[in-house]
């Protein structure tokens, strides 16, 4: 579940979480228990860290310009970002209006299908409600809210022309611009026209010449608000919590049949499921099957497990398969790939694992070798490492559960012993690190001091440099004998 606050100054920050630590533990039920932020000013005032140790929270900080370590904040961040602006420029949006974008884009995510929960929304999930999405429009497009008689004379418009800007989080209702008054208003009964778009440049709507489409009407009721728009940024008016628990909008009389083009159906058709989301799915395509037995061959090629009876006073981890198509430059399908992974959340700390963490290049380091390599002419190399978590070897003891589809005849009872690393497992990055980097030691490589994700071999007048990302390797040199040589064990590795 994502909540966005919008807020006019930084120091707000530390008053906005408060609230939101309030919001959260009372719906859930729950306590904050950690909070990871990066080293803003905003998160490491006296009083913010003051209030944390009085919470019991455990505050971490991730390194100085290393994003990827909070790398699920990030990555949502620019998920939401990317939304909001691909939203306004589909409907020509000024981008005063970047907080309701923003504010849209998180309504939409938290109502939209996800791989965390699987078969539910994270509304679903975190209000156990299935949320209706039959009230959603088109971003920016026209509507008209309809006037109530007692704000209107007899001779007066019944409508007022609008854009749509969003949901309101406090009542049933969508909230409008209105382009004549330059005012936000929420309304309960409105009509719109998802082709149209406002003209931002000649102040009139813009008809899409695609637009023959029948309209179709939302009576969600008959109150209206007035709000006033700020300037900059858009009107997100005091609404500082994007996801409250609000009912689902519905209709008292079934809405009228929309006409679809052919290019409607065909852009469907090019969102339907390619990739199966359980074993029992999978197995009923050749091609999948052939997937997990290929990933079954490489794990026993790599030696990772053996079948054993399971220890007494010892848990066993569970698998799952997971299902991916990759594509081609063209668009073609490239190979289908079935991943065994452990489910590493259920591991106990002392027990499953001890150390998890494992360096990751930072991105400026990666800039830097690409900026090098260009300054002295030097091919680039990127190579992914096949399986390469399956490479690292355990020192605690695991044991996980047969894979679905390969139960060993004889010994269903059983359970496997790692003798190395899945993918899944919270020890797997490290393990592979520490290969990795027992490989570069014995190649000759020198591990930079400051960067220990970055190694260099020198021969000579040779000089190879490689740069690890978890399992991708980006290496040059200018040498393409010794390049050439390295792919190569990397390769048979």
């Amino acid at each position: 579940m994502t909540w966005v606050y919008f807020l006019k100054e930084k120091s707000e920050t530390f008053v906005v979480f408060k609230r939101f630590k309030a919001l959260v533990e009372k719906q859930s039920g729950s306590t904050i228990k950690v909070m990871r932020s990066d080293r803003g000013g905003e998160y490491t005032s006296q009083e913010f860290e003051d209030y944390c140790k009085d919470e019991g929270i455990w505050k971490q900080l991730t390194a100085s310009y290393s994003p990827q370590q909070n790398g699920i904040a990030e990555r949502k961040n620019r998920t939401i970002v990317d939304m909001a602006t691909s939203m306004m420029n589909e409907k020509g949006l000024p981008k005063r209006f970047w907080a309701e974008a923003v504010f849209t884009a998180v309504y939409i995510l938290n109502r939209s299908p996800t791989k965390v929960v699987k078969n539910k929304t994270l509304f679903e999930a975190w209000s156990g409600f299935k949320p209706s999405v039959r009230h959603l429009k088109i971003f920016g497009c026209i509507c008209y809210a309809h006037i109530p008689a007692e704000k209107r004379t007899k001779f007066d418009d019944k409508s007022q022309k609008c854009i749509f800007v969003g949901y309101s989080s406090s009542t049933k209702g969508y909230r409008l611009y209105n382009v004549e008054t330059k005012k936000l208003i929420v309304s309960r009964d409105v009509v719109f026209n998802e082709k149209a778009r406002w003209d931002w440049n000649e102040n009139k709507v813009q008809e899409m010449p695609y637009a023959l489409v029948q309209e179709q009407r939302e009576i969600l009721g008959e109150h209206q608000e007035e709000e006033a728009t700020p300037q900059t940024p858009a009107a997100a008016g005091n609404n500082s919590n994007a996801e409250p628990v609000s009912p689902n909008y519905s209709s008292s009389e079934s809405p009228p049949l929309r006409t679809r083009s052919l290019n409607d159906i065909y852009e469907t058709c090019n969102f339907s499921g390619i990739e199966p989301e359980s074993f029992e799915e999978a197995q009923k395509h050749e091609v999948w099957v052939k997937a997990m037995k290929d990933e079954i061959r490489m794990i026993e090629k790599n030696q990772t497990w053996e079948l054993v009876d399971l220890p007494k006073d010892r848990d066993v981890i569970g698998v799952k398969w997971i299902f991916k198509t990759k594509f081609n430059q063209d668009g073609g399908i490239q190979k289908h790939k079935a991943r065994l992974v452990a489910r590493g959340f259920t591991q106990k700390p002392g027990i499953d694992f001890f150390e998890i963490f494992a360096p990751v290049a930072r991105l400026e380091t990666i800039r830097t070798l690409i900026a090098l390599a260009a300054q002295k002419n030097w091919l680039i190399y990127q190579l992914d490492v096949k399986s390469a978590f399956l490479n690292g070897v355990l020192k605690e003891e695991v044991y996980v559960e047969q894979p679905q589809g390969f139960l060993v005849e004889g010994g269903e009872d059983k359970v496997y012993k790692l003798k190395k690393a899945l993918y899944g497992l919270k020890q797997a990055p490290r393990t592979w690190y520490a290969e990795i980097d027992k490989y570069f030691s014995h190649s000759g490589f020198q591990k930079s001091q400051s960067e220990p994700t970055l190694y260099i071999l020198k021969k000579g007048a040779s000089i190879l440099i490689v740069s690890l990302y978890v399992d991708d390797l980006i290496f040059t040199g200018n040498d393409e004998h010794l390049i050439q040589q390295f792919k190569k064990d990397m390769m048979s590795t």
